[in-house]
C-alpha cells in the first residue's frame, strides 16, 4: 500500500495546489458573487474527487483498502454537482454541502493516515489536515448563522492550509520513496 501512495505523490502535490489556488482566489477575491464562489467551490470538488477515484482505481490491486478513497471521490463529486445542479442555492444550503464534505474529507484522510502509520513516518501531516477538515466541517455546522459569504475567508484560509499540508505530504511521501529506492 506505501509503494502505491509514494507513486501517487504527484497526485496529491496536485490536489494541494488545486485547494490553493480556490483558497487564493477566494482570499484575494473576497467581494465574489455566492454564485462564483458556488461554482469554484463545485469545480474544486468535482475535480478533486475524480483525482481521489483515479487514484484509488490505479492502485486497486495492491492497496486493500482502495474503496475509502474511492467513497470519498465519490463524495466529493456529488457535493460538486449539486452546487451547479441548483447554481441559485441558498448560503445556508452550500454551507451544509461545504460542511458535509469537509467533514467526510477530514473523515477519510485521518482513516487513511492510520493505515499508513506502520509503513511511514510523517503522517501526522495527513492526521492533521484531517483534524483541519473535520474541524473546519464542524465548526460551519455549529455556526451556520453568519452563512456562508460570512465567512468566505474561513474557506480561503481552510484551503490555503489544507492544501499546503498536502503538498507537503506530497514531497515528503517522494523524498521517503527517493531514499528507499520506489522512485526512480
Amino acid at each position: 500500500m506505501v509503494e502505491q501512495v509514494i507513486r501517487n505523490w504527484g497526485l496529491i502535490a496536485v490536489r494541494g495546489a488545486l485547494a490553493i489556488v480556490f483558497g487564493a482566489l477566494t482570499l484575494f477575491k473576497p467581494g465574489l458573487t455566492l454564485v462564483m464562489l458556488v461554482a469554484m467551490f463545485g469545480a474544486y470538488a468535482i475535480i478533486d474527487g475524480i483525482i481521489m477515484i483515479v487514484s484509488a482505481i490505479a492502485n486497486r490491486r495492491t492497496q486493500p483498502r482502495w474503496g475509502i478513497p474511492v467513497i470519498g471521490g465519490i463524495f466529493g463529486i456529488m457535493a460538486g454537482v449539486l452546487t451547479f445542479a441548483w447554481p441559485g442555492i441558498t448560503a445556508m444550503a452550500l454551507l451544509a454541502i461545504v460542511a458535509s464534505w469537509a467533514i467526510l474529507m477530514g473523515i477519510v484522510a485521518i482513516t487513511a493516515a492510520i493505515q499508513l502509520r506502520k509503513d511511514i513516518s510523517g503522517e501526522w501531516v495527513m492526521v492533521l489536515s484531517g483534524l483541519l477538515a473535520l474541524a473546519f466541517g464542524v465548526m460551519l455546522v455549529m455556526n451556520p448563522g453568519p452563512g456562508l459569504l460570512a465567512i468566505v475567508v474561513w474557506v480561503g484560509v481552510y484551503a490555503v492550509v489544507s492544501g499546503a499540508l498536502l503538498m507537503a505530504l506530497a514531497f515528503r511521501l517522494r523524498k521517503w520513496g527517493h531514499s528507499h529506492g520506489l522512485l526512480s
